[in-house]
């Protein structure tokens, strides 16, 4: 039995190194662990007294009692019939495939890895880092960037705490991921009210929770963690939706949106061109009920968060310092949400958060408000958890108690009682408006790593912010570019 989230890690690790033998890629063993490893914990529920979630002959006790081929036979068979329906266990096996193609391995991972540990037992922290540390190992050994896995839990938790979500909302996250921000809502609700009635129970258990992913394999994790903690049930329709969420507005409506979309800014498509080769083209989103049409991926999605709103409900979202201060389509929204919305704070987020470096975020707080000829946002609070604060992952991972500050500031329960401090100040809407393109990337603590030059960050953070500064400037002469194209050519003749 192995208690440690590193040693199990390291465990299931090494056993992915023998299967790399076969050819089995880490992204491959991933998704077989995650199949596995939900069919265990659901036959461990089951075992605590809990209600069953995946049928019978198709359980874990049916995988253990066969060996070889009749072994690697039914488990193909489990994925087939579990990932039949649009039912919750649909979605978590929607499209599975065995990739183990050696009988004997597959059969050792079974019996002897997974079997052989109570994973149900472990604590959620213990289960959750050993997950995390395989997405963690996978992301470092494909370097394919898994940031839109990870919004770091200490945030996460800090969100959900300021929002204060409550037992009878509709929630969303339009870019759920594995549905990290569902399980903080759902335990900050059980935990803070104790004693609801069997509506709500009801409520909490089905309706509470939808979510949008576009990845497969990331929205198999959400419903199985969802299942997991006793939200929605087998056979129920499922309320993540395997889908683009850009696509369309869903006609739907919510109390609350808490999300993290995809770091990436562009949208784009691959085609293949008159000469046979396959180029990229960014893809704008034409919407009726967006204020800018832009292939800004995090423009889009803001706007899309605005949409998903009803009247009084309020979001958290996390959006990349493009999204402040970019000219053109990023300009007019700007504007608009800061007229249509109330647009009441914004936590500047520390660099070293993330998995991709030098990602510079915030969180956008606001509130849909119903329409106006006078802007909703009066004052705009800004909180800077970003200059001079240093974390990395690995050896300064940020802690929720970082947060403490934000969290006490935000007064959730009364936000006329904040006060301004050294991290926290309030800017009014006349100067948000008055400001070149309205840009809301707003600082004033003096930035003591660039008068300290024995203090500077690493080499890969400052190259990798010199980058994404020369990719805004050039997405700005891009857009603007189109934009000449658009009124009257290139100028080339």
């Amino acid at each position: 039995m192995v208690s440690d989230s590193k040693a199990l890690v390291d465990k299931l690790w090494n056993y992915c190194n023998i299967l790399r033998d076969d050819g089995l890629s880490y992204g491959d063993y991933l998704e077989q662990l995650t199949y596995l490893l939900f069919l265990k914990m659901a036959e461990e529920q089951r075992q605590l007294g809990l209600d069953r979630i995946v049928p019978e002959d198709l359980d874990w006790p049916s995988l253990l009692e066969l060996k070889g081929e009749a072994l690697e036979a039914h488990y193909i068979t489990i994925l087939n019939e579990l990932g039949r329906n649009g039912d919750m266990l649909g979605v978590v096996f929607r499209k599975a495939q065995n990739r183990i193609q050696d009988p004997a391995k597959l059969e050792r991972l079974i019996k002897d890895l997974i079997d052989g540990q109570e994973w149900m037992t472990l604590g959620a922290d213990v289960k959750g880092d050993a997950y995390e540390g395989l997405l963690e190992k996978n992301a470092a050994d494909t370097k394919s960037g898994a940031g839109q896995y990870f919004t770091p839990r200490a945030l996460i938790s800090a969100m959900v705490e300021v929002m204060r979500p409550s037992p009878d909302m509709r929630i969303c996250d339009p870019a759920c991921g594995t549905g990290g921000f569902f399980l903080a809502a759902y335990e900050y609700i059980v935990g803070h009210h104790p004693h609801l009635d069997p509506d709500q129970k009801k409520h909490l258990r089905s309706g509470a929770f939808t979510g949008w992913e576009i990845v497969d394999n990331t929205a198999r994790l959400c419903a199985m963690n969802l299942l997991l903690h006793g939200i929605e049930s087998p056979d129920s329709d499922s309320p993540i939706y395997v889908d683009d969420a850009l696509r369309a507005d869903p006609g739907e409506r919510f109390d609350m949106v808490l999300t993290n979309p995809p770091f990436g800014k562009k949208s784009s498509v691959t085609i293949v061109n008159a000469e046979g080769k396959a180029e990229r083209q960014s893809m704008t989103v034409v919407r009726d009920d967006f204020w800018a049409s832009t292939s800004n991926k995090q423009l889009n999605f803001l706007q899309h968060v605005k949409t998903l709103l009803k009247v009084e409900g309020s979001a958290a979202i996390v959006v990349p310092d493009n999204v402040l201060f970019e000219g053109g389509a990023g300009e007019t929204i700007r504007r608009r949400l800061l007229h249509e919305c109330d647009v009441h704070t914004l936590l500047r987020l520390p660099t070293g958060i993330f998995y991709a470096q030098g990602v510079k975020a915030n969180v956008l707080f606001f509130d849909r408000k119903p329409g106006s000829d006078t802007p909703w946002t009066k004052e705009l609070w800004i909180y800077d958890l970003r200059t001079n604060m240093h974390f990395t992952l690995k050896t300064n991972p940020l802690s929720r108690s970082d947060l403490d500050d934000f969290v006490d500031c935000y007064q959730a329960d009364d936000r006329s009682k904040r006060e301004e401090s050294e991290r926290f100040k309030r800017f009014m809407y006349e100067e948000l408006v008055a400001k070149d393109k309205a840009s809301l990337d707003i600082f004033w603590l003096r930035d003591e790593s660039l008068e300290d030059v024995d203090n500077l960050p690493p080499p890969g953070v400052i190259a990798a912010e010199i980058v994404e500064d020369l990719e805004a400037a050039l997405a700005e002469f891009s857009e603007l570019a189109e934009s000449l194209a658009d009124v009257g050519g290139t100028g080339a003749d």
